[in-house]
């Protein structure tokens, strides 16, 4: 290792500078708690940039997930179509109602949910479809979009990973009936811990509005929609507080500039990685024409006969943060308790083998890429041999 380099993290959170006056800011404001005046500013960027009806901040993308859950009036035995290779929050927030997650496979070019797969899943149970939207890059929404239409499904898009990244044009998150969005510190755009649901669906934003609020009528009351709040429905505390939203509010100001500057990153690994490619020592991401992706991660397939642990071995022997990704959640305790399989799911177990993720962050060097890569060749050179 040069001596200019000597540890690449797999990931620094980034900051705009502004976050701390922001936080203090909204000290100084008198409301800490959740829905004060940053809550609000955060609530019309994202209602603006998605054009949903309703953004709501929550306190993580899982708490959206459940409150998609709970709007969706999902009872005992209810099945729920989702792909395997995805964070345990998107199965996990169904389960929960007492749904049963019914596991689909992947695309082998994207990791997303293969929309050829979900029309074959459907059944009488069938009650939602749940797409994840893989380091930002859209599923096929139009195509799933037209079958949760033909069958009356509703859409929920996991789009954890997908804040600035669109499809045929369209944000993700502006497709389903609800999205779920990330803004944990691993995110492109973060508050360290933080969530958003977005709604689309008009119908469904007073409940939601309910169901965040411990099942009350509070933000009515706060309108000065109704003389007093009560309990009105099922819910639990999903607001975040106000040092969350100030701090969200400071990052989503930069949301673009941070995301053309991850893009550099990513095209710039994409470059270096290419002649590696050619020689068939790995695979790169693949992005469909129709979708503009928001750089949140950069990935490599390793070939099926190269041993990944080895690789990642020797990365992290040389002070790279390398990283693998999800077990796929069919082969996981719970998922094999609570959930089923609809159909082989070759290609989740495949490509989840042989997945590795890339250090990304703002702030890295030419250098360090290059020396990422080149350490990446070596270490599969050396399984080849």
């Amino acid at each position: 290792m040069t001596s200019s380099i000597k540890k690449i993290p797999f990931n620094i959170p980034f900051m705009t500078g502004r976050e701390l006056d922001y936080i203090v800011e909204s000290k100084e404001l008198g409301q800490l708690a959740g829905d004060g005046t940053f809550t609000k500013k955060c609530h019309s960027w994202l209602e603006s940039y998605s054009q949903c009806t309703k953004a709501l901040l929550t306190h993580s993308c899982t708490a959206a997930l459940e409150m998609s859950a709970i709007l969706l009036n999902l009872e005992a035995g209810d099945e729920v179509i989702m792909p395997s290779y995805t964070f345990v929050s998107t199965a996990n927030a169904f389960v929960l109602r007492g749904a049963v997650p019914v596991f689909v496979d992947i695309r082998p070019d994207t990791l997303n949910i293969d929309e050829k797969l979900i029309e074959n899943a459907i059944t009488s149970k069938t009650k939602a479809i749940v797409v994840v939207h893989y380091a930002g890059v859209g599923c096929e929404m139009n195509i799933i979009m037209d079958i949760a239409k033909k069958h009356d499904l509703n859409v929920v898009e996991d789009a954890a990973q997908g804040v600035l990244s669109k499809y045929e044009g369209k944000p993700l998150g502006s497709f389903g009936d609800l999205a779920a969005f990330s803004f944990h510190e691993t995110k492109n755009i973060i508050s360290g811990e933080g969530g958003a649901l977005i709604v689309n669906k008009p119908d469904l934003v007073l409940r939601a509005e309910i169901i965040r609020e411990k099942g009350t009528d509070r933000s009515s009351f706060f309108r000065n929609e109704v003389d007093k709040y009560t309990w009105q429905d099922k819910g639990s505390s999903f607001l975040p507080g106000e040092i969350i939203a100030a701090f969200l509010m400071a990052q989503l100001e930069d949301a673009y500039e941070i995301t053309r500057q991850r893009m550099d990153i990513w095209d710039r690994y994409h470059a270096l990685i290419e002649p590696m490619e050619k020689q068939r020592l790995l695979s790169r991401p693949h992005v469909p024409k129709n979708c503009e992706h928001n750089a949140h991660m950069y990935y490599i397939l390793l070939p099926q006969n190269v041993c990944r642990q080895n690789v990642l071995s020797s990365l992290k022997d040389q002070g790279i943060g390398v990283v693998f990704h999800y077990i796929p959640l069919h082969s996981s305790p719970a998922g094999i308790k609570y959930g089923r399989s609809n159909g082989e799911l070759c290609n989740t177990d495949m490509l989840s083998e042989r997945l590795v993720r890339l250090p990304l962050w703002i702030g890295m060097t030419d250098i360090q890429q290059k020396f990422i890569v080149d350490a990446l060749e070596k270490a599969i050179l050396n399984e080849l041999s």
